[in-house]
């Protein structure tokens, strides 16, 4: 097998998996195929058989059903563009926990031209010609060529490529280092989970950056609370997600999930939870604080409880009695950075954080009339499951030619089928929204006259991203001035782990939104975007901001959960949000009348 490359382990949660596994192993079982479709290209296999694997790949992440279940019924052929072949490698995966198909492909390539693919730019055709032009088989190598200017010689490729390429390396080497909050979060809770039904215990919490919800993440931090110390570590290796026991004592155990990724389990007396719980969150900073106003008062704070100076404890059962032994309120973990957040705890005067329960609406939602992979109907009855009062339908505009979006007659269409809907649907309602393509030009989709027509118009900027900093300004900035743009779509462009902003003056941008009365996005996808930092100088500069999933599938509104931690981490409150809005009320704000 390649050296480096991990090779795609089910996820093993099993069939009692109460949340999320159906999803979960549909995504193991895509990335398998694509991971083989990548593999026979590398070795240069027919076209036509990558594209097998590639396309039954894309259909079997696009599955309602979990795909366990299809196998488990022998209805695997059922999934388009997967045959007997393919229903034989996906059959054996999940029979397995993994393939070993693909450990014999990988195993055919020299060892780490795999993860050339981890380059973004570097497919597997360039991967191949690397290596035989110059036997370029690790990134090591790969970084060494480039500096070198030895890859500008090779067919196909010239001195930009080989500048894109260091590029690349460099911020995959930043972002190797932390997982993005949306990795980290959801498998520091699955472990919980796990642990919590195994144990029969319910004070099982992630900690450190995750609980402080940072939007990278450098360790995966859990916590539990017993006096069994043994019987935690047992659990932890017999959880289906184990892998590989790094390490472990007494009262730690690390280990490696079936994707490889670190997690940290440490286990604390009962009477120490929320003393610990405290500690183990952080930041550094907030702790250090707390600790020296502790020791003002002639106290001692660590994870083990707070103390007077003849030891006895205070307090430590639950974080609220240490902050209340301070006479503190509580603080939420996002506001833990030493950013005044102590003071204002102990003048009881700190904000009342933005919560999920708070939104009614999602700003950014696509269908089957755009990029999405569900029909406006079903993101709507998946919208009014959340409790939702309305969700605003933003397919994109026909500029951005990939998403095959909303041209004039398209949004005709669309727009009866929300009458309909809104009249089957009532009170819940659908507002008649668009994500609007700023071109290249600074130019929009639309007229002004198709414009005024829709509910919410959101302009965003996918393309032409690397122009000046000034025209990428002023691309955004004219299209807040358009009087039927109401929102900034994800301003910076960043996806966190993977894409860097793009060089706008963000500083700009916000004054000129505030200044104009429009909102500004923060993006629950992947994106993560705005920052917490931005939309915290947003608000302090008197803007708005509208929370958003952007989800491309049912599946995908989870994403505004994301979407208020990072609200929260911007110490964002209900009145700076719109998403607390009614819809009437919405649609007064923005000049528009309430339609049937």
């Amino acid at each position: 097998m390649g050296e480096g490359r991990a090779v795609v382990f089910l996820d093993g949660m099993g069939e009692d998996d109460p949340e999320g596994g159906n999803a979960m192993r549909n995504a193991d079982v895509a990335r398998m195929l694509e991971d083989i479709a990548a593999s026979l290209e590398l070795k240069g296999e027919s076209g036509f058989r990558v594209r097998a694997y590639q396309e039954a790949s894309r259909n079997v992440a696009l599955l309602d059903e979990d795909v366990s279940t299809l196998h488990a019924e022998g209805r695997l052929g059922e999934i388009p563009g997967v045959g007997a072949s393919i229903s034989a490698r996906i059959a054996e995966y999940l029979d397995k926990g993994y393939s070993p198909y693909l450990e014999e492909q990988i195993g055919a390539i020299p060892a780490g031209v795999f993860d050339l693919l981890r380059v973004p730019g570097i497919g597997p055709r360039k991967a191949h010609l690397l290596y035989e032009a110059l036997k370029i088989s690790s990134l090591a190598e790969l970084a060494q060529a480039a500096r070198e200017q030895r890859i500008r010689g090779v067919p196909g490729m010239g001195e930009k490529t080989e500048q894109n390429i260091l590029h690349e390396l460099e911020r995959l080497e930043a972002r190797s280092v932390r997982l993005p909050l949306s990795v980290a979060w959801p498998l520091a809770e699955r472990v919980a989970q796990a642990l919590r039904q195994t144990l029969g215990e319910g004070q099982v919490e992630p900690a450190g950056s995750i609980r402080r919800r940072r939007e990278t993440v450098g360790d995966v931090d859990l916590l539990v609370a017993s006096d069994d110390p043994a019987r935690v570590l047992r659990a932890v290796r017999a959880l289906p997600l184990t892998r590989e026991v790094v390490a472990h004592g007494e009262s730690k155990i690390t280990f490696l999930t079936r994707d490889q990724f670190q997690v940290d389990v440490r286990i604390v007396p009962r009477e120490a939870w929320g003393a610990a719980l405290l500690y183990f969150t952080g930041s550094k900073a907030h702790n250090i604080a707390l600790r020296d106003l502790a020791l003002a008062r002639g106290w001692k704070l660590n994870e083990y409880g707070l103390f007077d100076p003849k030891g006895k404890r205070l307090a430590g059962a639950s974080e609220a009695e240490v902050y209340a032994a301070m006479g503190m309120d509580w603080i939420p973990p996002e506001l833990r950075e030493h950013a005044g957040e102590l003071a204002l705890a102990a003048a009881h005067r700190l904000p009342r954080l933005i919560t999920l329960p708070d939104v009614l609406g999602d700003f950014h939602v696509h269908s089957t009339y755009s990029d999405g992979r569900d029909s406006l109907r079903d993101m709507a009855l998946a919208a009014m499951e959340r409790g939702y009062a309305y969700m605003v339908i933003t397919d994109h505009s026909y500029g951005l030619g990939v998403a095959q979006g909303l041209t004039e007659e398209k949004a005709e269409r669309q727009w009866r089928e929300i009458r309909e809907l809104n009249r089957e649907l009532a009170p819940f309602r659908i507002l008649r929204g668009l994500e609007l393509e700023i071109r290249a030009s600074g130019a929009l989709d639309f007229p002004d006259s198709v414009l005024e027509r829709f509910d919410w118009v959101g302009a965003s900027l996918h393309t032409s991203t690397r122009q000046s900093s000034d025209m990428l300004t002023r691309r955004l900035i004219g299209a807040l001035e358009n009087p039927h743009v109401a929102t900034l779509n994800h301003p910076t462009g960043r996806i966190v782990g993977r894409r860097a902003e793009y060089p706008v003056d963000l500083e700009r941008v916000l004054q000129a939104a505030a200044s104009l009365g429009k909102a500004l996005e923060i993006n629950g996808s992947e994106r993560m975007d705005l920052s917490s930092e931005a939309a915290h100088r947003a608000r302090a500069l008197g803007g708005t901001i509208v929370l958003s999933s952007d989800a491309h599938a049912v599946e995908g509104l989870e994403g505004m959960r994301m979407a208020v931690a990072i609200a929260r981490r911007a110490w964002l409150e209900p009145q700076d949000v719109l998403n607390t809005l009614k819809p009437a009320q919405l649609l007064e704000r923005h000049g528009r009348p309430v339609r049937p």
